[in-house]
C-alpha cells in the first residue's frame, strides 16, 4: 500500500492550504517592507542633505525595491536558473541602451544648429553688457 494511500485527501487539502497563506502572509511582508522603503524615499528627499548622497541613497532604495519585486512577485526566486540569467541579460542590454541614449543626447554635439546661435547671442550679449 502506497503512503498516498494511506493519508487523507483533506490532509492534502490543508497542507497547501496551509502552503498558500505562507507565500501570501510572505507576500504581505514584502508588500509592507516597500511601502516602508517608499515612505523612507519620500522622507530622503526633503532631507536637507548633499545631492550625491539622495541620488545614491534613492538609487540603492529603489534597487532593493526593484529586487524584491522580481524575485518574489515575478517568482524569479523561484524559477529555474536559466530563466534568471536570461532575465538579467536583457535588463543589462537595456541599462546599456538606456545609458548610450542618454550620453548621446545630454551631449553638447546634439544640440541643434538654431539653439547652438541663438546661445552663442545671448553669450555675446552677457559679454558685452559686463
Amino acid at each position: 500500500m502506497s503512503s498516498a494511500a494511506s493519508v487523507p485527501h483533506s490532509a492534502h487539502v490543508q497542507e497547501h492550504a496551509h502552503a498558500d497563506s505562507g507565500k501570501f502572509h510572505l507576500f504581505v511582508q514584502i508588500a509592507m517592507l516597500l511601502g516602508i522603503i517608499t515612505g523612507v524615499e519620500i522622507v530622503i528627499i526633503y532631507l536637507p542633505l548633499a545631492k550625491w548622497l539622495i541620488v545614491t541613497s534613492l538609487s540603492v532604495l529603489s534597487l532593493v525595491k526593484f529586487l524584491y519585486v522580481i524575485f518574489y512577485f515575478m517568482h524569479l526566486k523561484f524559477d529555474k536558473l536559466f530563466c534568471t540569467i536570461l532575465f538579467f541579460i536583457g535588463l543589462v542590454l537595456a541599462s546599456g541602451t538606456a545609458a548610450a541614449l542618454l550620453a548621446i543626447f545630454s551631449a553638447k554635439d546634439s544640440i541643434p544648429e538654431t539653439a547652438k546661435v541663438i546661445y552663442a547671442e545671448r553669450a555675446a550679449a552677457a559679454a558685452t553688457a559686463q
